[in-house]
């Protein structure tokens, strides 16, 4: 089998069948027998060796949830045996090092990890960080082979390491939610940006690779508003650039297209049932404003890319949850989170939208930590950043219509010119915790760019109604936003939030 099959795996319960592949003598037969505890024989696959990559795949027959199982593949006199394999949900974890902080690293880590003995049917796998300037077919490393959850040998075996907290503790709410096995696989590494992450196809369709002549085959979503943008990565030193080429300062798992290679390209023939992302820090200082086209467009590929690789199995809008920044520095005046924040939305403020469909979204700038032990920009509140993916995930990946997912949305805002106020009309019951007078700002100018933001305070919340005043302001309004700082409320304290306690997202 290719590297990272092992004992203790789950794999993809029906409607969709796993697949299984791995390495063997170019043109010979492999035999893949699934037989249940008993020994009886329940399924049996065929298929030969081909070349040049001398791989084998087969697709399994859609299995309900449950086992244990056992899986052999035979070739000649050869054979492998994997034993205690479950089926269930599969969900692919990625990111970056809010992704990659342990179940060690969180608050209340002491609990949530004596707690991992109760769930022996969450498999857990994490992959080693590497890169590779070409696309791999296997990985070349792995952390942590399929296992059982324990404490100190997994989920706390070090800061950054394994296993993914935010993974984790997803995957433990999917589990108590639906009762089926889960399988978490962790590929992230710490400050890298989406660059690394995307293929040739996402960056030549962001404009962001020089045009080498070479059709980076297709790609879905446009791409719009790109502008230069501060270069930084960390912990690779400041730098100016308006696009990624060879003459960028960019190394390591910074360089573009290398953790696609290496980490993700390897995984394309699993059968996926959703993807958790937490990636953004560093391009709130890498081409900032091009991720409104680059996370899209990621999203899109990494869906063709494991629909293909799977024979079709994983489905072709795969579900894709992702975490929206949450803080770094209190006081700075540097708008790039709050950039950043808008572009992980295509720019329209919420999902699942036109450009991002089938995705959902955990708000967190609400969650702030600056006195994290392992610095501000590592808040250790995992559970909520779960807890709303978690909501997330029932509504849009199992469609639970009963779900409130998200917070509320503003959809029209109505200027009474005479009394000096604006009205803005949101889409959910409106609960006020806190009233920050720099909140809402308004456009305060004779053009719209530059623009003269200025503080609108708030002067009433009704049921699902803001009324701002612009005492401030002896012009036009030509613009509104809220939140649009790196910082912009109190821990669990922002303004406003709906009555199940998710934050109203940031908007412009």
């Amino acid at each position: 089998f290719a590297s990272y099959y092992g004992d203790h795996m789950v794999l993809q319960k029906k409607p969709s069948g796993a697949v299984l592949w791995g390495h063997g003598e170019l043109g010979a037969m492999v035999t893949v027998t699934l037989s249940g505890a008993s020994g009886l024989i329940i399924m049996e696959k065929t298929a030969q060796v081909k070349g040049p990559s001398e791989t084998w795949i087969v697709v399994l027959d859609p299995m309900d949830q449950g086992g244990p199982y056992a899986l052999m593949a035979e070739q000649g006199l050869e054979n492998m045996t994997l034993r205690d394999i479950y089926f269930g949900d599969v969900w692919l974890c990625s990111g970056q090092s809010n992704m990659a902080m342990t179940v060690l690293q969180v608050a209340n880590a002491s609990q949530e990890l004596a707690a991992a003995a109760r769930y022996p049917y969450i498999r857990i796998f994490a992959a080693a960080p590497a890169r590779s300037d070409v696309e791999l077919e296997d990985l070349e490393h792995i952390d942590l082979p399929w296992s059982i959850p324990t404490a100190a040998e997994n989920l706390g075996h070090g800061n950054f390491t394994y296993f993914s907290a935010v993974c984790w503790l997803l995957g433990r709410s999917l589990y108590e939610a639906l009762g089926s096995p889960i399988g978490l696989v962790e590929v992230a590494w710490g400050g890298t940006p989406i660059e690394a992450w995307s293929s040739r196809r996402v960056l030549q369709a962001c404009g962001l690779l020089e045009d080498t002549g070479r059709d980076p085959g297709p790609l879905l979503g446009a791409c719009f508003n790109l502008k230069p943008a501060l270069c930084f990565a960390p912990p690779i030193n400041l730098a100016l650039s308006s696009s990624i080429s060879p003459h960028q300062h960019l190394s390591g798992p910074q360089t573009p297209s290398v953790l696609w290679n290496a980490m993700i390209h390897p995984l394309l023939n699993m059968t996926l049932r959703g993807v958790a992302w937490y990636q953004g820090e560093a391009n709130a200082f890498l081409n900032t404003d091009q991720y409104n086209c680059t996370f899209p467009a990621l999203i899109a590929d990494w869906r063709r890319a494991f629909h293909t690789g799977s024979a079709g199995q994983t489905e072709p809008l795969l579900p894709f949850g992702f975490v929206q920044l949450s803080t770094y520095r209190r006081r700075s005046a540097d708008d790039s989170f709050a950039r950043l924040r808008w572009h992980q939305t295509a720019d329209l403020g919420v999902v699942p939208s036109a450009r991002m469909p089938s995705t959902f979204m955990a708000v967190a700038m609400d969650l702030g930590d600056e006195h994290s032990p392992y610095g501000s920009i590592h808040p250790r509140d995992k559970q909520n950043v779960a807890h709303r993916l978690l909501l997330g995930a029932r509504a849009v990946a199992y469609g639970d219509k009963d779900i409130v997912f998200q917070g509320p949305y503003p959809t029209q805002a109505i200027l009474e010119v005479t009394r000096g106020l604006l009205n803005v009309t949101y889409s959910q019951e409106l609960l006020c915790r806190q009233k920050v007078a720099q909140a809402f700002e308004v456009c305060c100018s004779s053009q719209a760019s530059p623009c003269q933001w200025l503080p609108a305070p708030m002067v009433a919340v009704e049921s699902h109604t803001v009324t701002l005043t612009l005492s401030g302001c002896r012009t036009l309004v030509l613009g509104l936003r809220y939140a649009w700082a790196e910082w912009p409320c109190e821990y669990q304290a922002c303004p406003l939030y709906n009555p199940q306690g998710l934050p109203a997202p940031p908007f412009l």
